[in-house]
């Protein structure tokens, strides 16, 4: 008998060393940056925005000069992230809520949903199952209550994070120039009921995200941090746009405002960085840099590339990406391979050392053995997106679009027409192809067909109510 209890002893201490033993070790921190513009940072070329810390961490880590979000505008790509799925497959294509259709436009705009499927598994939900402390830090953008907020979609945690795109202003009490009573609209808001006189909003999302690192525990966490700048309004400390206004107007790529916004943001990175090496967690954290689409017009200059958020051109869907993992990848590389937004899904499991869950992130490839050796090559694969619908935004027009290999190809649907481009000869998208190359256009657009057809893309239609 007693034999039996020592063997059952030792049995169950076995499995408590194996558990230990699987446990996730690895935290994850993934920033997602509001309408922050490929060249917006020093190490994507910018020579008028200060970006030390993030340039830092590029320098640290793998930078992918070829990362596209996966809409032009924001809460698709959010979308794309945690599901690991194009924003066609998922229905959610535009912006939330959106819905300033023109009833006079001459086609209809194709049906969207305005939240988060709670069907989805989403990141945050698998990492969960598997150990993790799931922190919500920022903008949501991706539905309301009852049923669509982070804490319905696996964060333990939610910091500032509700439908609404962005604040009324960037300084406490936060509700902006509303026509409503400032109680009214700091409960429609709803994100940070307290506060300092002159608190700035980028700041206070730091200081939260912050005290969640310090906090004590035996789990690894992840820290989706989702920062409401760089998107309007466009709101900074004094002194630093003062610093920007100081440069001649012909070296500089933006609106001042704009600049110390961004520079905001690299402030921001930066503390958490210290706070991660304060804590002895550094060398054992995975961190994430990334934007949701290109910059917005009136902010800042896309050029080289053709266009700005909003637009299926590069200006609107080529974004900077980062990925800083110490230990586990030869710092200062660049990859040039096109990725996208929903390949942070695998990505970050196959870091973490979870089971991939190849049914929800479908449309998604894991990155790391790119990040790990410089040698391997991701299988050839195309790019797809698919837009029906208006907006505000210049150059923006309902299309679809498919990258493969150095070519790109638009099909626009109001007004009708194709355009070809060689990116590898044509980055800013100059010289439209189609007509010179039309075995190659049909191929692309045939293609772009059958992967409508297989993510059910939903169709613009003719308006028939419409009036000349």
């Amino acid at each position: 008998m007693q034999k039996f209890l020592w063997l059952a002893l030792a049995l169950v201490l076995s499995l408590k060393s194996a558990s230990a033993a699987n446990k996730p070790q690895l935290n994850i921190v993934l920033f997602l940056i509001d309408d922050l513009g490929w060249r917006d940072l020093g190490c994507q070329g910018s020579t008028y925005y200060r970006t030390p810390h993030i340039d830092q961490l590029a320098a640290q880590g793998v930078r992918f000069t070829d990362a596209y979000a996966a809409c032009a505008v924001c809460s698709p790509t959010r979308a794309s992230i945690l599901t690991g799925k194009y924003p066609a497959r998922l229905l959610l294509t535009d912006w939330l809520p959106s819905g300033r259709w023109d009833p006079a436009a001459p086609l209809i705009e194709g049906r969207k949903i305005r939240g988060l499927p709670v069907e989805e598994l989403t990141l945050a939900e698998v990492l969960r199952g598997a150990g993790y402390r799931t922190i919500h830090v920022g903008k949501w953008h991706l539905g309301s209550e009852p049923f669509c907020l982070p804490q319905h979609h696996g964060f333990d945690v939610n910091v500032g994070g509700n439908a609404h795109g962005a604040p009324g202003q960037y300084f406490f009490p936060y509700q902006g120039n509303w026509s409503i009573p400032a109680t009214a609209h700091r409960a429609r808001w709803n994100v940070f009921p307290d506060g300092q006189p002159g608190e700035y909003l980028t700041d206070r999302l730091t200081d939260e995200a912050i005290k969640l690192i310090e906090q004590p525990s035996d789990q690894p966490f992840f820290l989706y941090f989702p920062h409401y700048g760089v998107h309007t309004p466009l709101q900074a400390p004094k002194e630093l746009i003062e610093h920007y206004e100081r440069t001649p107007q012909s070296q500089r790529q933006g609106k001042p405002v704009y600049a110390a916004m961004v520079e905001s943001v690299d402030s921001s990175v930066g503390r958490v960085l210290q706070a991660l090496r304060d804590q002895g967690l550094e060398e054992n954290t995975l961190v994430i840099f990334t934007s949701d689409n290109g910059g917005f017009a009136k902010a800042t200059s896309n050029a080289p590339l053709r266009a700005n958020k909003g637009a299926y051109y590069e200006g609107g869907i080529r974004v900077p990406l980062i990925v800083h993992w110490p230990g586990a990848i030869t710092p200062g590389r660049t990859v040039s391979e096109p990725v996208i937004s929903q390949d942070l899904y695998p990505t970050c499991l196959a870091a973490a050392g979870v089971p991939l869950q190849p049914a929800q992130h479908l449309d998604a490839v894991d990155l790391t053995p790119v990040s790990r050796d410089s040698n391997h090559q991701l299988a050839p694969r195309s790019l797809f997106w698919h837009f029906p619908h208006y907006n505000q935004h210049p150059s923006s027009h309902p299309c679809s679009a498919i990258r493969k290999g150095p070519w790109k190809l638009i099909e626009s649907f109001d007004p009708a027409k194709v355009e070809l481009y060689n990116l590898d000869d044509d980055l800013s998208e100059t010289t439209n192809l189609a007509d010179q190359m039309p075995e190659r256009r049909d191929a692309l657009l045939q293609e772009l067909e059958a992967w409508r057809m297989s993510v059910r893309a939903e169709r613009m239609l003719p308006n028939p109510n419409r009036r000349p």
